[in-house]
């Protein structure tokens, strides 16, 4: 029996209210766990009252797995709370959606991959989804991308270039001058 290898792909995805991240989000979750991928969510704030409002009004095959799943705050600074989430869910593939200010982001991004990089035999493709308010990221966007694979959005998973016209990815002699 041979060992398959964990293939992780970061998604940024960006949103202008708690809302429009929810009626982003809930189509994709569904979709996923017809696929049998387990879902992780770490949120810097819950929006639990607003999944289920719109849970209640949506047809999901998903519903009741949709609302058991933790839609809570979570303290995403400290590894032992990403950690647990994570492992909790088990092998196999798994979407980690990430939610919260950009350091908050980037603090669970962190986390997620020291843990990745202890867990040496997880198998299953892991997708990690960092959702971005619009307001917040304004200034960064270029970064953000940057640091991203592609692109999760209301029509599904897409490459950056086709959403973004004309973006290119830096390269490094160019991040060195940006930095120095």
């Amino acid at each position: 029996m041979s060992v398959q290898q964990t293939k992780i792909t970061k998604f940024c995805s960006f949103y202008v209210s708690d809302w429009h991240m929810v009626t982003m989000l809930l189509p994709y979750i569904n979709k996923k766990m017809n696929e049998q991928t387990k879902i992780v969510t770490i949120l810097e704030k819950g929006i639990e009252q607003n999944i289920k409002t719109l849970v209640n009004k949506l047809n999901l095959k998903n519903k009741e797995k949709i609302l058991q799943l933790d839609w809570t705050s979570c303290n995403g600074k400290k590894y032992t709370a990403v950690s647990k989430k994570i492992e909790s869910v088990g092998k196999g593939d798994i979407l980690i959606i990430v939610n919260g200010e950009k350091n908050f982001i980037d603090k669970v991004n962190i986390h997620i991959q020291t843990y990745l990089n202890k867990k040496k035999e997880m198998t299953g493709e892991i997708k990690i989804v960092d959702c971005y308010d619009v307001i917040e990221f304004n200034d960064s966007i270029q970064e953000i991308l940057e640091e991203h694979d592609k692109i999760l959005n209301t029509s599904g998973e897409k490459e950056i270039e086709e959403v973004f016209e004309g973006f290119e990815r830096r390269t490094e002699e160019v991040k060195q001058e940006k930095i120095g």
